[in-house]
């Protein structure tokens, strides 16, 4: 069974993200007609599949390839609208003002305020206008979690998970991550689906997986919209559904995910799930590829070259395509079309792609 490639939202996981493996197939016919595999159509662009690396919340045995590594999630306790003083932490802590919250944060936690705990646990853990200490980390998320605060458990999972403040371990964290979804925290819900997907700390159970994206994604969590969208793409726990996949794929490229604006911008370029908008594709495309994806570097060298959905522009194309190259996104097509550009226009490419690199 193909598992789908997803982000794990970790806290504490200090794994590196990986590289969505999307790829577009280049034309084999017309310069204006790139193709898909295994039969070539025109105007098309193309996901390749491939397994992804399993994420690595802990060091156990290797699964069935399922989602990629963990990008590190802060967790913001969010302000109780009943207790001003918790609003005012809050507030000192969004100016970046840590050393007022963390004050402020010392004096509400002393009368129980949950919130506050989790405030100095996150200050604690994360070293906010105080060293550092894990150990003191630990022991506010403890209290916090203990008076009921979902922000908190889910913070002491993920030390749980990663031996922070004290030894790993993993049959805690996921009970306290499995209490701070029910009590409606995403990110928790969100690692717990991926813990179900991985099959490495739970039993696989991709229905139950779905079960907890959807919560997550329901909740406004843009990872989980992705993730939960390429299990409607692929069937995974989920009856396929391109449709359904498209709208989630929109709402997380609404809130910056990048991996979610490279494939809603495939969907629409190609017209899957979705009315065919290529002009938008692009330019969903040239904000992704401003954002660093490489993936949209290289799907937005091949539109730009070969003028698909958007007027030809070869110089804009190739340095889009040499910037992308420097990742490991080459494309033997496109450095053969290269070779073949006029001496003048290879020198404004490179010249452009090393601004972009800042390399000039």
């Amino acid at each position: 069974m193909k598992l789908p490639r997803i982000t794990l939202l970790a806290t504490l996981l200090l794994t590196a993200p990986a590289a969505a493996q999307l790829q577009i197939a280049p034309p084999v016919t017309t310069p204006s007609a790139p193709a898909e595999k295994p039969k070539p159509k025109p105007h098309t662009i193309t996901k390749k599949k491939e397994a992804a690396p399993a994420p690595k919340p802990s060091a156990s045995p290797k699964p069935a390839p399922s989602p990629k590594p963990a990008l590190p999630a802060t967790v913001i306790p969010a302000p109780a609208t009943d207790t001003p003083g918790v609003d005012l932490v809050f507030g000192a802590y969004q100016r970046g003002q840590y050393k007022t919250a963390f004050d402020l944060a010392t004096d509400r936690a002393k009368t129980g305020d949950p919130k506050a705990m989790t405030m100095l646990g996150e200050l604690y853990s994360n070293a906010m206008g105080i060293r550092r200490d894990y150990a003191k980390a630990l022991e506010w998320y403890k209290r916090a979690a203990d008076a009921g605060d979902r922000e908190a458990m889910f913070a002491l999972a993920m030390m749980r998970m990663s031996g922070r403040g004290g030894p790993v371990d993993k049959g805690e964290a996921v009970k306290l991550m499995a209490s701070s979804a029910k009590l409606g925290e995403p990110k928790a819900a969100y690692n717990l689906a991926l813990l179900y997907l991985d099959g490495q700390t739970l039993p696989q159970d991709v229905k139950r997986s779905a079960e907890l994206l959807r919560q997550a994604a329901d909740a406004g969590l843009p990872e989980a919209q992705y993730a939960l969208a390429t299990f409607y793409k692929e069937g995974t726990g989920v009856p396929k559904d391109a449709e359904r996949a498209v709208r989630l794929l929109q709402a997380a490229s609404l809130a910056d995910n990048v991996d979610a604006e490279v494939e809603y911008a495939i969907a629409m370029f190609n017209g899957t799930g979705t009315p065919k908008n290529q002009p938008a594709a692009v330019a969903l495309l040239r904000k992704a590829s401003r954002q660093g994806s490489a993936i949209a570097q290289n799907r937005l060298a091949w539109v730009l070259i070969n003028g698909m959905g958007t007027s030809v522009d070869k110089v804009e194309g190739f340095k889009w395509h040499l910037v992308a190259k420097t990742v490991g996104k080459g494309d033997p097509e496109l450095d053969k079309q290269f070779s073949d550009l006029p001496a003048e226009d290879r020198s404004k490419a490179e010249a452009a792609a090393r601004k972009w690199l800042g390399t000039k």
